[in-house]
């Protein structure tokens, strides 16, 4: 997926399956991000996986690329 916290995010699900692996699922982001989902709602991002509540998109993002919240990547619905 990626060569440390230099390297290329992958796509959303690469990213996901990645905090899965690793246990990063329900790690803190440092500061929770206000998502605009791909479903028009808004939820708020607490943790490195977040689902929106509205649809059940599931967004992730790495711990390296977590202080920006352009970083965040969605995976899919249910995913």
């Amino acid at each position: 997926m990626h060569e440390g916290c230099e390297g290329s995010l992958g796509n959303g699900g690469q990213i996901v399956n990645k905090l899965r692996q690793m246990g990063f699922s329900q790690t803190p982001l440092p500061v929770p991000a206000e998502i605009n989902c791909a479903c028009n709602s808004t939820f708020t991002m607490s943790t490195m996986e977040g689902r929106c509540d509205n649809c059940g998109m599931v967004y992730g993002v790495t711990p390296c690329h977590a202080n920006d919240p352009a970083n965040i990547e969605a995976a899919g619905i249910n995913y």
